[in-house]
């Protein structure tokens, strides 16, 4: 590795060339950020190729470098956008000592823009972005979904130009160019119109997405930049449209997507705007929900409610499921379909699911002390939460603070969330279970349903869905499938939970096919911790008549 020198570092962090830096085997060790946006690669991407893109333009330098004292090397550098798009390049080798120095160059505009990019920033030019806004169309209306197209321009760029000149406002331009680059997923297309007017392609299936990547967007911006010695603040402007909801053309889309910049600019600036009065609506709702929930956890108007799990041979109170609910103390309850989701997106979902375990297992201690018999609570995990590598560290910490024997808690998880990285998640659960508590798979049967994996989860107990428990007393199909999912649990030695149990006729089938513990309206709706308390007390419910 080069050692490091202030001068070079000066240089290689000011000068607005692309620059290499190889060993004497002519093997790149260092570059510059001018070299990123050049090229796409992020440095320790292309440096150790951990890429297939980054491997391939690796090699093409180390040829071009391999021309040292000759003419300069033209040819093309493999770009990392997953296009397959090439920068046409010119490289000056110079050996200097035990080191070479390569400076790349693009080969000239007119060849860049040939290739689809943008001379300053590296990003797509407008060319390519007209070439994605018709793909996206094309695949939305193929496959379904939506397409969000988020129209971007800095606000007081001129300033930035005025007052540093246009030295500076080119390296904020190229810096913001990376800042988008992080924003968004790979399937999306970040564009370099012109001047200091920015694109997002997106396709998406629900509104709220492209909200997300805004507010992403604009935090990131928002952020001061260094340049020339100076913290550079800006902000961006975001005008979206939708499609096919705002235009059901490609050219009707991108002219919406200009009319709302233009109105977010008039607005206001440093904010988004949908084409859509409706749209801008529902984005304010959902940041005034976001604020409230914000709100809500400082002044703890979160609750936990507790839905029975009842013995399906005796109706004995055997276990209890703990659910959040928001007391509003404006709107009164508000619906957890509506809060959850979004409690999911902006990751509030974590401090919320911390507060439940830790509630949940201080009300079950309570009990504990008032003598009351002692059951399971169940409690959900969320995606957010079970990939968090805090989780561990959360529960055995909620246990130690509340002194609740882990054997009295366990966690619900849902299919779909084990599935992305099946030996993590085998690995996270095992360290769950070894600590001495329950793990339920959740809503079983509704997801990816894989026996081959369900077999290697250390669980300890499956949820049915209430999908196929609603007709169980009249539909022969969903009758044979819950009778199978039973059977499986018992073949595996898991308990099996039915819930969404609304009437007798669910409950006697259940207990004739075997099934352990029943949950559902039949015997009782989520309640609040006192009218629990008075069930367990009875230890024993009845159900409906």
């Amino acid at each position: 590795m080069i050692e490091r020198n202030p001068v070079l570092d000066a240089i290689m962090e000011n000068i607005r060339d692309a620059v290499v830096v190889a060993g004497s085997d002519r093997v790149p060790v260092r570059v510059n950020k001018a070299f990123e946006t050049l090229t796409g690669h992020a440095g320790e991407v292309f440096l150790r190729q951990t890429s297939a893109d980054a491997s391939v333009a690796h090699s093409q330098l180390v040829q071009a470098i391999g021309h040292a004292g000759d003419d300069p090397w033209q040819g093309e550098i493999r770009r990392a956008d997953g296009s397959g798009l090439m920068s046409r390049v010119s490289v000056t080798a110079i050996e200097a000592g035990a080191h070479y120095l390569a400076l790349l160059r693009p080969a000239g505009e007119e060849d860049c823009k040939k290739f689809g990019h943008d001379v300053l920033t590296g990003l797509p030019n407008r060319d390519i972005f007209a070439d994605r806004v018709d793909r996206a169309v094309l695949q939305v209306n193929r496959a379904g979904g939506s397409i969000a197209l988020l129209m971007m321009g800095l606000d007081r760029f001129t300033m930035v130009n005025d007052a540093l000149g246009h030295s500076a406002g080119d390296r904020l331009l190229t810096e913001v160019a990376r800042r988008l680059r992080h924003c968004i997923r790979e399937t999306d297309t970040a564009v370099r119109l012109e001047g200091d007017k920015f694109a997002l392609v997106m396709t998406i299936a629900d509104v709220d997405d492209s909200v997300i990547v805004a507010e992403k967007v604009l935090a990131a911006i928002k952020e001061p930049f260094a340049i020339d010695g100076q913290d550079v603040v800006v902000t961006f402007s975001i005008g979206i449209a939708l499609y096919p909801q705002d235009s059901q053309t490609a050219e009707g889309l991108i002219k919406q997507a200009e009319n709302a910049l233009h109105h977010a600019k008039i607005s206001g600036r440093s904010q988004y705007q949908f084409f859509s009065k409706d749209m801008n609506n529902k984005a304010r709702s959902r940041l005034d929900l976001e604020s409230r929930m914000r709100r809500a956890l400082v002044n703890e108007e979160f609750v936990v409610f507790y839905q029975p799990k009842v013995s399906a041979e005796n109706n004995r109170i055997v276990g209890a499921e703990a659910l959040i609910r928001w007391i509003d103390p404006d709107k009164g309850m508000v619906n957890p379909g509506e809060f959850i989701p979004v409690a999911e997106e902006t990751g509030l979902i974590e401090q919320i699911g911390t507060w439940v375990l830790r509630r949940s297992c201080q009300q079950v201690r309570e009990w504990q002390g008032m003598g009351l018999e002692t059951v399971k609570v169940s409690v959900n995990v969320s995606a957010r939460q079970f990939k968090s590598r805090a989780l561990l560290d959360i529960v055995t910490g909620v246990l130690a603070e509340t002194g609740l024997a882990p054997k009295w808690l366990e966690l619900e998880i849902t299919e779909s969330m084990l599935m992305n990285d099946v030996e993590a998640a085998v690995k996270k659960m095992t360290a769950l279970r070894d600590l001495g508590l329950g793990l339920s798979i959740d809503d079983f049967g509704t997801g990816y349903s894989s026996l081959s994996y369900l077999g290697r989860f250390p669980i300890t107990t499956l949820k049915i869905d209430r999908a196929f428990i609603a007709d169980v007393d009249h539909n022969p199909k969903t009758a044979e499938i819950a009778r199978a999912i039973i059977g499986l649990s018992r073949g595996l030695n898991l308990e099996v939970v039915a819930e969404g149990c609304e009437i007798a006729a669910h409950i006697q089938f259940l207990k004739d096919n075997g099934c352990d513990t029943v949950q559902g309206f039949f015997y009782s709706r989520p309640v609040p911790a006192e009218q629990f308390q008075a069930m367990l007390a009875d230890g024993f419910l009845r159900g409906q008549a």
